[in-house]
């Protein structure tokens, strides 16, 4: 869902219309239907769908408090994808920082952690959810890592499509630098923010008060991000035989592992 949502704010959407589906997302209600065009129409009815059965299997659990935090996490996505729009229809080039504030968002990290909690034991209670939903640190270097890896992997195939200045561009335009310096400097702030990973992992006092199911979880999501844009190559929009053989190795054919 958070991928076509992205495509549609990202390629397909008018400026005229993402109003309307962003309003729409907000108020989370069947009756917004009617102000939507039809392509959008399909989108937000399986929408409603998918998170009413979750919603309904979350509540006979006793867990409705996931559905809440995972539907809220929707909404807030939703939202930054329309800050994007808007700078993209207005020309405008923000600051890294201002970029970078927006985009923690917009790399679909938060959602992604938080909906992988839903189906977990009963020890993710509300306030590993709330944790989470706050973008600790742990969860902060992760975005970093989703956001900038994408960026730099992908910027020069979404310019020419058109799109938001991505991360390369705004360093490029604040500092005066070239593409390749750009790309040299974020990809630092990438190994220090999985430095930031590896602390929180091992020496905070987070790993005390937050279970390491949890932890280890948004650890294996940031690793599944390195996989996809290691190298420079886009392999989650441009699957290729790495992610293939990646998924293949993983699921098809795993190394057996002797006690």
């Amino acid at each position: 869902m958070t991928s076509i949502m992205d495509d549609i704010y990202d390629a397909y959407g008018t400026f005229e219309e993402l109003p309307l589906l962003t309003d729409a997302i907000q108020r989370w209600d069947a009756d917004c239907l009617d102000q939507l065009p039809d392509y959008m129409k399909f989108f937000y009815k399986t929408m409603l769908d998918l998170y009413e059965e979750l919603e309904g299997a979350m509540t006979k659990q006793g867990k409705s408090y996931r559905f809440q935090y995972a539907k809220d996490t929707f909404k807030q996505l939703s939202e930054s994808y329309f800050v994007e729009s808007k700078w993209y229809q207005e020309k405008y080039v923000p600051t890294v920082e201002e970029y970078m504030r927006n985009a923690l968002l917009t790399s679909g990290y938060i959602i992604l952690t938080i909906t992988s909690f839903i189906g977990m034991e009963d020890s993710v209670t509300p306030e590993i959810f709330s944790w989470t939903f706050s973008n600790p640190k742990i969860v902060a270097a992760s975005s970093v890592v989703c956001r900038l890896m994408d960026d730099i992997a992908s910027h020069k195939f979404e310019q020419e499509r058109g799109h938001v200045p991505s991360a390369v561009e705004c360093y490029m335009r604040q500092h005066g630098v070239s593409e390749e310096e750009a790309c040299s400097e974020l990809k630092k702030q990438v190994q220090n923010a999985w430095k930031d990973i590896n602390y929180e992992m091992i020496f905070s006092e987070t790993t005390k008060v937050i279970p390491m199911p949890v932890l280890r979880r948004s650890l294996n999501l940031t690793r599944v991000i390195e996989f996809l844009y290691k190298d420079g190559d886009d392999q989650y929009t441009h699957v290729g035989k790495v992610t293939k053989d990646g998924v293949t190795s993983l699921l098809i054919d795993p190394v057996s592992v002797s006690p």
